[in-house]
């Protein structure tokens, strides 16, 4: 097949209203698998055609079979993209006479209403949302759903790496079920390491029944071991020095700069502002017209900055970009290709990454990277291991949904998906054991404990699976501008309180402790900005062993400015002692009788060897990517003795208790399993495994 399979009005009009002369390889390499009604995971960089190689077949299936009522949900990680794709794929089912809506958390009730009563043919949503109508009451999903031909999720990558990943799946699942016939999945993803395997993710109770095909015409399965694009690294040393910097270079062009935390973003605003810079800013704790303003004047504007979190490094079209810089590092090769893939789109143009590293931590780091990127490494993506608190989710929204569930027929809502097998079981005494769930006649019911726990609004708090940081709401009069982290209204100061957000420095004049709102006013001078963090993250093994390779001496195949090879020269003769080609490394620092194990196995890793050596490491102490602190009258001998067979007793990392508030639906588990689930997200025993196996070298430091 061929884009001549395309049905006569799709491809008249590719031709005639789009002006296209033919479709790019992707896109001609999507239509015979979409066409047959086969899975497909499309891989192509950022505007590569993606949404155009899915919506061309998928149209055309429309058109030629005669798909009636909401036949094609089509999913995206957060709403601004998919506030961004509407008005395109709009246009392209006007083509056949086809709607398109969309429906998500912004969306107002009555358009809501106005959906339910006339459904589109295509619905654009979030995993969350699709949640929410199956368990609400004020939605038949049965009827709404019945015409659901394919599904559409595009950034997948995104997804599938995170507990969203096991929630999407799991919705799909039981939409299947809901209608009692298979849907064809397509799933969108930049380059990834292993996307056979992520076509078998998304496929879930599918896999090995249903045909699947990767498409990836364009970057093919292994990313090229020749890097292209024009890339630097310049070390700056501040945040003041990188806004001097970015003010200075390429004026008159436009220029995206990408932060990893929202603190750095508005700093970097706020600088470049002082500056005269036109600058903008994106991230999720600013208000949505914020953002929106924010995005929309970038796209229209020429000189200027838009600063942002990893928001736009999703497939948000912002313009037409002449720069992309980076304040730091990102912690994957995946993320950086995504980032860089936002340059070189115009005909003569290159793609381009200028990386700007504040200290010399984010130096090694951004090195590693590049060194890791120079060797054609792309990270695998693989879903979080134990999802158990989403089996806990997912059985409370089903018998929100169904009000009432077989206790022998729940478990076939899901089809067989991994986690939903025999060890789910434990999941649902527990629920039934604990109140939220109640049992009578065979039939399973919504209990007490889960009206008092997730009844809020409506339950819709049991929609997502992502625990929140308590934030309070900036406003300005009557207008929002953001969310601010309670600890800056809390801290002692001496003076005015001044919040730093969107880039402008406010004053706070009242807090509303109740409703968690403070009101602000504009005022001078440079305010504070801070958000506390999540996650149990850390830097990979495949990472960190990129940095230690760098301070053995190897650069990566990028232009590094003077700066940085002047500073790289430092901090390699810095770690001249906690590096070696031949192995890892103890150290022994005379003075303070500190002895540290420099393994360079990145943060999981190192996990794992101090829960697995806790007789010979230093309880309690923080976990870092680079090393592990032993006790202080550790001799060879012992160490020898102590690691003999360490690699055939791995054990997982001790979970502090107050890690299990940040894994949302944790209440709803038996605790010993919901430290088994953060124990497993927490191991890395390949990584660990790796580092048993070197030779160790023993050094003593004056």
């Amino acid at each position: 097949m061929s884009a001549d399979d395309l049905h006569p009005v799709v491809l008249h009009h590719i031709v005639n209203t789009l002006g296209w002369p033919g479709l790019r390889p992707l896109q001609e390499a999507a239509v015979e698998p979409l066409l047959a009604g086969s899975d497909a995971l499309l891989l192509a960089p950022t505007a590569g055609g993606k949404t155009e190689a899915a919506m061309f077949p998928l149209l055309s299936r429309m058109a030629s079979a005669g798909w009636r009522g909401m036949s094609v949900l089509y999913v995206c990680p957060i709403k601004a993209l998919l506030n961004n794709l509407l008005p395109r794929l709009e246009n392209y089912a006007s083509w056949t006479g086809r709607r398109v809506a969309l429906w998500h958390g912004d969306v107002s009730s009555a358009r809501r209403k106005q959906i339910l009563r006339d459904p589109p043919d295509i619905l654009l949503t979030t995993p969350e949302s699709i949640e929410s109508m199956l368990v609400s009451v004020n939605v038949d999903h049965r009827q709404f759903f019945e015409g659901l031909q394919a599904i559409v999720v595009d950034e997948v990558h995104a997804f599938a790496g995170d507990d969203r990943g096991w929630h999407l799946l799991a919705v799909l699942e039981r939409l299947t079920h809901l209608i009692g016939r298979p849907v064809q999945r397509v799933g969108l993803s930049a380059t990834v390491g292993n996307p056979a395997e992520l076509l078998g993710w998304l496929q879930g109770s599918g896999e090995g029944s249903r045909p699947g095909k990767v498409v990836a015409p364009e970057t093919a399965a292994v990313p090229s071991r020749t890097p292209s694009g024009d890339v630097q690294l310049d070390y700056v040393g501040s945040v003041s020095n990188a806004a001097a910097l970015v003010a200075t270079l390429h004026r008159g062009e436009k220029r995206l700069v990408f932060c990893d935390s929202r603190r750095l973003v508005e700093e970097l605003g706020h600088a470049l502002r002082a500056r005269g810079v036109t600058t903008f800013l994106s991230h999720a704790s600013l208000s949505v017209d914020e953002r929106r303003q924010s995005e929309q004047a970038f796209a229209e504007a020429r000189d200027c900055v838009i600063v942002a979190t990893s928001t736009l490094e999703l497939g948000i079209d912002v313009g037409d970009l002449d720069r992309v810089i980076q304040l730091n590092a990102p912690s994957t090769v995946a993320s950086f290709l995504q980032r860089i893939g936002r340059t070189g789109r115009r005909q003569g143009t290159a793609r381009n990454c200028l990386f700007l590293a504040l200290d010399e931590e984010s130096l090694l780091q951004a090195a590693g990277l590049l060194h890791l990127w120079g060797q054609g490494f792309v990270e695998a993506v693989t879903a979080p291991p134990e999802p158990r608190h989403i089996v806990a989710q997912q059985i409370l929204a089903l018998c929100l949904q169904e009000h009432r569930v077989g206790d022998r027929t729940w478990q076939e809502w899901w089809n067989g998906l991994g986690p939903f097998g025999p060890s789910a079981g434990v999941v649902l005494r527990h629920l039934v054991g604990h109140g939220y769930l109640d049992e009578d006649g065979g039939m399973l019911f919504i209990g007490p404990e889960a009206e008092r726990r997730f009844g809020r609004r409506h339950f819709m708090d049991m929609t997502g699976v992502f625990t929140s940081a308590p934030e309070f709401t900036v406003l300005s009069g009557r207008k929002e501008i953001g969310r601010t982290d309670p600890a800056l209204l809390t801290e002692e100061i001496e003076g005015p309180r001044l919040l730093l957000l969107a880039g402008r420095t406010w004053r706070v004049t009242y807090i509303d402790w109740s409703r968690r709102r403070c009101f602000v006013e504009a005022a001078d001078g440079r305010g504070k900005a801070r958000w506390g963090g999540t996650g149990y993250g850390g830097l990979s093994h495949a990472l960190t062993q990129a940095m230690r390779a760098v301070l053995l001496g190897a650069d990566p195949p990028v232009r590094l400015s003077r700066r940085a090879v002047e500073r790289l020269a430092v901090i390699r003769e810095d770690a001249v002692d906690s590096v070696h080609p031949g192995g890892t490394v103890i150290t022994r620092d005379s003075l303070t009788d500190d002895v540290r194990w420099w393994t360079w196995a990145g943060f999981r890793a190192n996990a794992t060897l101090a829960a697995t050596l806790d007789g010979i490491v230093v309880s309690g102490q923080r976990i870092d990517e680079a090393s592990i602190r032993l006790r202080s009258d550790l001799t060879p001998e012992m160490w020898k003795a102590g690691t003999a067979d360490a690699a055939d007793r791995l054990c997982l990392p001790d979970v502090d208790e107050k890690a299990l508030h940040g894994l949302k639906f944790s209440v709803a588990l038996p605790e010993r399993l919901a430290v088994a689930t953060l124990a497993a997200r927490l191991a890395d025993l390949d990584g660990t495994a790796a580092v048993l196996g070197e030779p160790v070298r023993w050094t003593t430091m004056r």
